[in-house]
């Protein structure tokens, strides 16, 4: 199965700060990158109008999550809870949400590690508006199968490569590309 999904970022929030040498660190860029609101509307009308939609209709609402989770370790970096929400033609809108942690590597990289939600919570309640979301951090922990991965930047744009062995002969790749204005993503499941 192979999946390609185009995201185009609708808006960002964030905050600046800058390095020792006067530049933007890359950890608070890549968190005014990664906040906001994502989908691949034009995508799909691209695919629609050319009369096949082959991807699912994908919408993510990213958020930092750090005031969410209780008695956090210090980091040089921040937590995001994701909403996505994926739409095929005939199907119930499906719910995943993701618990990510990025972390600074130098001025100028940042660390994806992904987390699992604890146990018995239910995915209705993960979103990033519900003010009674709580998470101990000693209730989560890093996931098994998805290998951290490092976004380089190379000017004004992040890029990773993260090839992961999920185990039986499958390996699951993440390939994206991030600015200002776009977020490509690629994966492959094999």
């Amino acid at each position: 199965m192979k999946t390609l999904l185009l995201i185009l970022i609708t808006s960002t929030l964030s905050l600046t700060a800058l390095s020792q040498t006067g530049k933007k660190r890359a950890i608070n860029q890549f968190e005014t990158f990664i906040v906001g609101d994502f989908s691949n509307q034009k995508q799909i009308e691209a695919e629609q109008r050319a009369g096949k939609q082959i991807h699912p209709r994908a919408r993510h609402v990213n958020r930092r999550a750090d005031a969410k989770i209780r008695n956090l370790p210090a980091s040089d970096g921040f937590w995001l809870i994701e909403e996505s929400y994926y739409e095929s033609p005939g199907k119930p809108i499906e719910a995943k949400p993701y618990l990510f942690h990025f972390e600074a590597v130098g001025d100028t990289a940042v660390k994806l590690t992904v987390y699992k939600f604890p146990a018995g919570l239910a995915v209705n309640t993960i979103k990033n508006d519900n003010a009674e979301l709580v998470i101990n951090y000693s209730d989560i922990q890093p996931s098994p199968t998805f290998k951290p991965a490092l976004y380089s930047r190379v000017g004004k744009t992040f890029r990773t490569n993260s090839i992961n062995d999920l185990g039986k002969g499958m390996t699951f790749t993440l390939t994206e590309t991030l600015t200002r204005k776009q977020l490509i993503v690629m994966e492959l499941l094999v």
